[in-house]
């Protein structure tokens, strides 16, 4: 189960333009920029990034948490990983689910992306889909090829959110929705969200 690759910036992130190309530099500290998809992406993955280059793994994943909760739209991406399967389920599964998501995505992702503090984040693309927002970025890490990840935005109450990637070619909601649904056939739903809270950091 779970065959993201190990990129989820942003969350991923995870952590996921309208202005020229330009490599982060932006301060780990420094707060999300709201001015245009383009910043907010740039500033996103910079604070994400700086987010893993220290402290201890609690606190790299405290900050991690924050930054999930801020800046992507966990409610409507849990949504998108289970549609086949939300006329199923009780209220309360759904409401179990909701509980157990966080710390699921935190606990699956926060220490795979630390191999990734220290790559640059290039925004190379920006365009505009009714009410989404397609950023295109290219990852480098130190001694990697570089890595082709697209930012699915979506903007509410004036503030801009992420609710999927396309990090090299795979839809990292639609491949998560798949193994949940290969999980949920063989297990039950019950189950699906047991073992999401065993992953939960």
């Amino acid at each position: 189960m779970t065959r993201f690759p190990k990129i989820f910036l942003a969350s991923a992130m995870a952590t996921a333009a309208v202005a020229a190309p330009a490599i982060i530099t932006t301060p780990a500290h420094a707060a999300v920029s709201q001015a245009n998809p383009s910043a907010f992406v740039e500033s996103l993955a910079a604070d994400g990034l700086g987010a893993l280059r220290t402290g201890s793994v609690a606190e790299r994943r405290s900050r991690f948490r924050s930054l999930l909760g801020e800046h992507f739209a966990v409610n409507q991406i849990g949504d998108r990983l289970i549609r086949r399967w939300r006329d199923d389920i009780s209220a309360s599964q759904y409401s179990a689910y909701q509980r157990a998501l966080p710390g699921f995505i935190l606990g699956t992702y926060a220490d795979r992306l630390s191999s990734y503090a220290r790559a640059e984040v290039e925004v190379t693309n920006a365009t505009q889909r009714g009410s989404t927002y397609l950023v295109q970025t290219r990852i480098t890490n130190p001694g990697q090829r570089p890595v082709s990840a697209i930012w699915y935005l979506t903007r509410t109450n004036g503030s801009y959110k992420v609710y999927n990637m396309r990090v090299a070619g795979i839809n990292l909601t639609l491949n998560q929705a798949q193994d949940f649904d290969s999980y949920i056939q063989r297990n039950g739903f019950d189950r699906l969200v047991r073992f999401m809270e065993s992953r939960s950091a």
